[in-house]
């Protein structure tokens, strides 16, 4: 989900490129966009790509099995095309079109991506002085309705 719709509810062809950003990340890692990373810096998939790709470790980032049998420049355009699909500002993002023209080779030169939407590091909570291990600032109340017909 866009950062802009999540925050705003705005919604636009370019929460469609934001997607489809996720999307090819998620296909290249071989991982889904949650926080499930070794790492206590990174929360979502996003974060992890960025921080590699910063790092130029982008080819840590792909799937070993697709890495055995794939063009290691084609893997690196494809992580670099996802990254500009996911950037925080939506007018910054490419349009559909060019996303296919950028990974269909078409185009020359591939625009260096600037730090994507929801790159954000995980929160150490403080915890309460009662034994409960959940931080203070959470809450996960239920509440269940039985419908009735009239």
């Amino acid at each position: 989900m866009s950062l802009e719709y999540a925050s705003d509810g705005l919604f636009s062809i370019k929460s469609d490129v934001f997607s489809f950003g996720v999307v090819v990340l998620e296909i290249v890692t071989g991982k889904r966009n949650t926080g499930f990373y070794q790492s206590s810096e990174d929360l979502n998939l996003l974060g992890y790509v960025w921080r590699l790709w910063s790092e130029n470790k982008a080819l840590d980032l792909v799937d070993p099995i697709l890495l055995e049998s794939c063009e290691k420049s084609e893997v690196i355009k494809c992580i670099n095309v996802g990254l500009l699909c996911v950037e925080e500002d939506p007018s910054e993002r490419p349009t559909v079109s060019n996303v296919v023209l950028m990974l269909s080779g078409k185009t020359i030169v591939v625009p260096v991506p600037k730090q994507p939407a929801f790159v954000m590091r995980k929160r150490v909570f403080s915890t309460s002085s009662s034994s409960s291990n959940r931080p203070d600032s959470i809450s996960n109340e239920l509440t269940m309705s039985d419908p009735q017909g009239r």
